[in-house]
């Protein structure tokens, strides 16, 4: 495994990781005891997640877009 391939799964289990934090309805909030309400706005660790969640994907598209192209076909 080369270098790419060992950061693109590193990002992939971190973008897993980061959706299972975010179960939807339930909030960062009501998972350690507070209160959740159906519609409310990010707010704190939720907001900065939701960001890192995003970010994460885009690293993880561009890693992903780059290794195909350096990869040789097959002949």
């Amino acid at each position: 495994m080369d270098l790419l391939q060992v950061s693109q799964l590193l990002i992939a289990v971190a973008v897993a990781t980061s959706i299972l934090l975010q179960a939807r309805g339930t909030g960062l909030s009501s998972t350690f005891g507070g209160e959740s309400t159906a519609y409310r706005s990010r707010r704190g660790i939720e907001r900065t997640l939701f960001r890192l969640t995003v970010v994460l994907v885009a690293v993880f598209i561009i890693i992903s877009l780059v290794g195909a192209r350096t990869t040789s076909p097959a002949a």
